[in-house]
C-alpha cells in the first residue's frame, strides 16, 4: 500500500527546490543570479568561472575575486570549482527592508590582466516572517450610544516579507455587534476598520472580546494575532472630528529642532467636557517618531524634536489621535504624511575596487592600472558623481558601469622621468552647491630597459710612459646608465682589434667592474707610439644595450737608449783608423764622427766632446756635428800617431752615452784625403763639370719645389695660427709624408739649441734608411748628415721635406763612409 505524501512533506519539498534553485540570465551584457534568502553557509548561486568564460586554473592564477558595493561579504569564490558561493546567511528583509525588488551588485575582479565585470544576485524573498501586531492586546471604550455603522480604525499588522508573503488579509472572530472591514490605503498598506453593526447594550453586555488575526500570502499561510478588548459606556455620543483625514508636510533634511511643521485641528459637536479636544500620537507609533516628531496636546501644533536624515528615512506617516474628555471619551484620527527632502550633505566617496598595479613604463595605452568606483549617500542629482583627474599626467579614467571607472594609461611613460605617480583623483556631485572629495592613488612604474649605458666622454687620452711595470693601471673610464636594477648595472670590456697584427687584449685588460684599464706586459716607445683601444659598456637588462668609447694610448718616450755610433763603422773593429798629412792646415777636415739616437726630442739630441786626446791642442771636436778638425798647422815635432777618445753624450735624463777612439796617422809627402769645404775647390775637370751642372740643375729643380711646399704649409700654418692659436708643424701635418712603401717618416724639432729633422723610414737604426739634418747656431753653415739611401725615391722625398721645412738655411751636403768608401760634395749655397 503506497503511503501518499502529505500536505507538509509538499510544503518542505516546494521549500527546498524554491531555496536550492538557481537562476542566472545575462542582461545588457551583466551576469544575474537568483537566490533565495537563508541559504546556508557554502551553498553554490552559479557557477562564476563558466559564466565568464575563465578555466578552473585561470581562477587561482587570476586571482578571482568578488567585492560586495553593499559593504559585507555575502559571497565568496570557491578556486577549486569557480563557483560563487554564499559567504553568510543572508536576511532579505535586513538588506532591502520592504523594496520589492532585492538586488545585491557584485563587483568580480580578474587580475593579469585586470579586468572589471560586474554581475547582480537578485534575492528571492521565502515566508520567513509572520505578521505582528506592535500591542498584542488592544482596548477600546465603545459608548452605548454609537450609532450603527461606526468604524474605529484598528491596529494595522507589519510584516518584513514581501510580495505574495506580505500581508495580505485580516478575520476578526466572530461577534453580532461587530464586523471588520479592511481599507487599503495608496501606498498599499491595509488597515482594519471595527464596524459597529447594531447599537450596543451595555446593560446586556459591557464587554465583548474579539481576536483580531492578520495573515500573509505565503505558502504556507502566517499569520499574527491581537486581543481587542470593548469595553461598553455610557453617552458622550459625539466623536472629534479632523479637518482632514491626510496632512501633507514637506521638510528639509537640515531642518533645526523646534522648526514649526504644521497646526491640526479636529472639533467635537458636544458640549462641555466632552466638547474638549487634546491631542496625541497614536498608541502604536515607533518610537523612531515619537523621538523625532512632538505635538502641542492643546494647539494640536506639531514640531521638530530631532533631526531629520533623507539617507535613513525619506518618509514618515503618523498616526494622531484627538481625544474628548467626554465619558466615556471619543477620539478620531487622522494621519500626517512627512516628506523628508534631500539636501546635499554627503560628500561623494571615492573606492578603490582593486588596489593599483605597477605599470611598466612600456605599457600600451589603455592599459589598466586600477578599479575605482564612486558613490554618494544623497539622492537624486545629490547622489549624481563625476570623477576627474588633474591634467598633465598619461592616465585617464575610463568609464565602465554604475558609476565604476577604470583607470588606465594615455600617454607615454618614462620612468626615468617619473617613477611614481601620485595620482590626485576629484569627486564631485551634482548638487547645489556641489561638494568634494579627493583621494590620492600611487602608481609605481617597473623599470625597462630603454637606456643604453653612457661613458663620461666618447674618447679618452691616455699618456704612458713607456718601460713601465706590467699591471700599472693606465686609466679608469667609467660609464652611467639612467635605467634601475639590473638595467642599470654596467659590465666593461675590450672589443677586439689589431694593434701590429697582435690583439689588443695581449696589451691592456679592463676591469669589468669598475672600468679600470691595466696593461698586460711593459711597453717600448721605440716599437709603439700610439695605439687604440675600443671600449664597450654592456649592462644586464634583457635585452641587453651597449655603447662604445675609444681609448687613445699614447706612449711617452724615455731615455732608455745610448747613442749608437754609425760612422766610424763598428765593422772596421773598435778602433778606427784615419790618416792626415803633416801639412794639414788649422781648420782641415780630418774625419766626422756620426751617432744616431732611437729615441726622441730631447732625449735624442746628441753632442760630441774630446774626452783624451794625445796632444789637445792639436784637434777640436764640433759639439755639435761630431766634425774633427786640426786646431793649429801640424808641426814636425808633432808625434806622427795621435789617438783621439770621443765622447758622445745625449741630453735626456739620466744622460746616455757612448765612446768612439780614433788612431790618427800623421804622414809625410800625402796629398790632403779630405780639404776644408771653406777652401776653393780645385779647377774640376770637363767630366766633374758636367756633374756640378746636373746637380746644379737638380738643385735648382728642388729649389722650386721646396718653394710650393713651404708655401702651402705656411698657408696651412696660418689657418692652424686662427684655430689653434699657435703656429707649430706637428707630427699629424708631417703624417702626410709618409711613404706607403717605405713607411717614410719625418720629424721635426725646433726646440733647443739643437734644430733638427729626422727622416725616419723602418728601424731608426737601420743606415740605409735614416736622415738627419742639424743646424747649429754656432756654425756659419747648416751641415746635413745621411746616409746614403736604398732609393732615389726616398732621397727626393727626403730632401722636399727638408727643404720645405728649412727654406732659408743655407744647406752644405756632404757623405760620410757607407760600406768603406767616401764621397766629396762641392759647396752650394741654397
Amino acid at each position: 500500500m503506497t503511503k501518499r505524501m502529505g500536505y507538509r512533506d509538499w510544503r518542505w519539498l516546494a521549500l527546498w527546490w524554491h531555496n536550492f534553485f538557481l537562476l542566472w540570465s545575462t542582461i545588457d551584457s551583466q551576469t544575474r543570479y537568483t537566490i533565495s534568502e537563508e541559504l546556508k553557509q557554502g551553498s553554490v548561486v552559479g557557477k562564476l568561472a563558466k559564466d565568464l568564460g575563465l578555466g578552473l586554473s585561470e581562477v587561482f592564477d587570476r586571482k578571482l575575486r568578488v567585492a560586495s558595493e553593499a559593504g559585507k561579504q555575502y559571497f565568496n569564490v570557491d578556486a577549486g570549482k569557480g563557483e560563487l558561493v554564499v559567504n553568510e546567511r543572508i536576511d532579505r528583509e535586513t538588506l532591502c527592508g520592504q523594496s520589492a525588488s532585492c538586488v545585491l551588485p557584485l563587483q568580480v575582479v580578474i587580475e593579469n590582466p585586470l579586468q572589471l565585470h560586474r554581475i547582480e544576485v537578485e534575492i528571492r524573498d521565502i515566508n520567513d516572517n509572520s505578521p505582528s501586531f506592535l500591542t498584542k492586546e488592544l482596548t477600546l471604550k465603545i459608548a452605548e450610544s454609537t450609532v450603527a455603522g461606526m468604524h474605529f480604525p484598528l491596529e494595522s499588522a507589519e510584516d518584513p516579507d514581501v510580495g505574495s508573503n506580505s500581508l495580505k488579509s485580516y478575520t476578526i472572530s466572530k461577534d453580532d455587534c461587530f464586523s471588520l472591514k479592511v481599507n487599503e490605503l495608496r501606498n498599499g498598506r491595509k488597515l482594519p476598520e471595527l464596524v459597529i453593526e447594531r447599537a450596543l447594550d451595555r446593560e446586556k453586555k459591557s464587554v465583548h472580546q474579539l481576536l483580531l488575526t492578520a495573515l500573509d500570502g505565503g505558502n504556507p499561510v502566517r499569520s499574527g494575532t491581537s486581543q481587542i478588548t470593548i469595553i461598553v459606556l455610557d453617552n458622550n455620543d459625539n466623536v472629534p472630528l479632523f479637518e482632514n483625514n491626510v496632512y501633507k508636510v514637506s521638510m528639509n533634511e537640515n531642518s533645526p529642532k523646534g522648526t514649526f511643521m504644521v497646526k491640526l485641528k479636529a472639533t467635537d459637536n458636544d458640549e462641555g467636557q466632552n466638547g474638549e479636544v487634546k491631542y496625541t500620537f497614536g498608541e502604536r507609533t515607533p518610537e523612531s517618531v515619537l523621538s523625532t516628531f512632538d505635538i502641542n496636546p492643546v494647539t494640536g501644533e506639531m514640531f521638530l524634536k530631532g533631526e531629520l536624515d533623507s539617507e535613513s528615512a525619506a518618509n514618515y506617516e503618523i498616526d494622531v489621535v484627538a481625544k474628548d474628555e467626554g465619558i466615556p471619551e471619543m477620539e478620531g484620527h487622522c494621519s500626517v504624511q512627512v516628506e523628508v527632502i534631500d539636501l546635499n550633505d554627503n560628500p561623494p566617496e571615492i573606492v578603490l575596487t582593486s588596489k593599483p598595479s605597477p605599470v611598466r613604463e612600456d605599457a600600451p595605452r589603455g592599459t589598466v592600472v586600477a578599479l575605482i568606483g564612486a558613490r554618494d549617500r544623497d539622492s537624486g542629482n545629490n547622489g549624481k558623481v563625476t570623477l576627474q583627474l588633474p591634467k598633465g599626467h598619461p592616465f585617464s579614467l575610463k568609464p565602465s558601469f554604475s558609476n565604476n571607472y577604470a583607470l588606465v594609461t594615455s600617454g607615454v611613460l618614462d620612468r626615468e622621468s617619473f617613477s611614481e605617480y601620485n595620482i590626485e583623483i576629484t569627486a564631485t556631485d551634482s548638487g547645489s552647491p556641489p561638494l568634494t572629495t579627493k583621494k590620492t592613488i600611487p602608481v609605481s612604474i617597473i623599470d625597462v630597459n630603454d637606456n643604453p649605458p653612457k661613458f663620461t666622454q666618447p674618447s679618452y687620452n691616455v699618456f704612458l710612459k713607456e718601460n713601465g711595470p706590467p699591471g700599472s693601471m693606465l686609466s679608469s673610464v667609467s660609464a652611467s646608465d639612467l635605467d634601475f636594477g639590473d638595467n642599470a648595472k654596467i659590465s666593461y670590456s675590450i672589443l677586439d682589434s689589431k694593434v701590429q697584427d697582435v690583439s689588443v687584449s695581449s696589451y691592456v685588460y679592463i676591469n669589468s667592474d669598475n672600468g679600470s684599464i691595466y696593461s698586460m706586459h711593459s711597453f717600448d716607445y721605440e716599437k709603439l707610439k700610439v695605439f687604440q683601444i675600443l671600449l664597450q659598456a654592456k649592462d644586464h637588462g634583457s635585452p641587453s644595450l651597449s655603447s662604445n668609447a675609444t681609448v687613445h694610448v699614447f706612449i711617452l718616450d724615455q731615455n732608455d737608449n745610448a747613442p749608437a755610433v754609425i760612422y766610424p763603422s763598428a765593422a772596421l773593429g773598435s778602433l778606427s783608423h784615419q790618416k792626415m798629412p803633416r801639412s794639414a792646415k788649422a781648420g782641415c777636415l780630418v774625419t766626422k764622427v756620426t751617432a744616431v739616437d732611437a729615441d726622441s726630442g730631447h732625449n735624442a739630441w746628441i753632442s760630441y766632446r774630446l774626452a783624451e786626446a794625445t796632444d789637445t791642442s792639436l784637434f777640436s771636436v764640433n759639439l755639435y756635428t761630431g766634425e774633427v778638425r786640426t786646431k793649429r798647422a801640424v808641426s814636425e815635432q808633432d808625434d806622427s800617431s795621435q789617438r783621439l777618445l770621443i765622447d758622445i753624450q745625449d741630453d735626456g735624463v739620466p744622460v746616455q752615452s757612448a765612446t768612439v777612439t780614433l788612431a790618427i796617422l800623421v804622414e809625410d809627402g800625402l796629398h790632403e784625403p779630405i780639404s776644408d769645404l771653406r777652401q776653393k775647390a780645385p779647377e774640376p775637370s770637363k767630366k766633374s763639370g758636367r756633374i756640378a751642372l746636373y746637380l746644379i740643375i737638380s738643385l735648382a729643380s728642388v729649389s722650386v719645389l721646396s718653394l710650393v711646399t713651404f708655401i702651402i704649409l705656411a698657408v696651412k700654418c696660418v689657418r692652424n695660427s686662427r684655430s689653434s692659436g699657435s703656429c707649430c708643424m706637428r707630427r699629424d701635418d708631417l703624417d702626410g709624408y709618409k711613404n706607403p712603401n717605405r713607411n717614410l717618416q719625418i720629424q721635426l724639432n725646433t726646440d733647443g739649441p739643437i734644430k733638427y729633422v729626422e727622416v725616419l723610414g723602418g728601424d731608426m737604426l737601420s743606415q740605409s734608411q735614416s736622415f738627419r739634418s742639424c743646424l747649429s747656431p754656432m756654425s756659419e753653415f747648416s751641415d746635413f748628415t745621411f746616409v746614403k739611401p736604398s732609393s732615389t725615391t726616398d732621397f727626393k722625398e727626403m730632401i722636399n721635406v727638408l727643404d720645405a721645412s728649412l727654406p732659408d738655411s743655407a744647406w752644405t751636403f756632404e757623405s760620410q763612409q757607407v760600406s768603406g768608401e767616401l764621397y766629396h760634395c762641392n759647396d752650394y749655397d741654397s
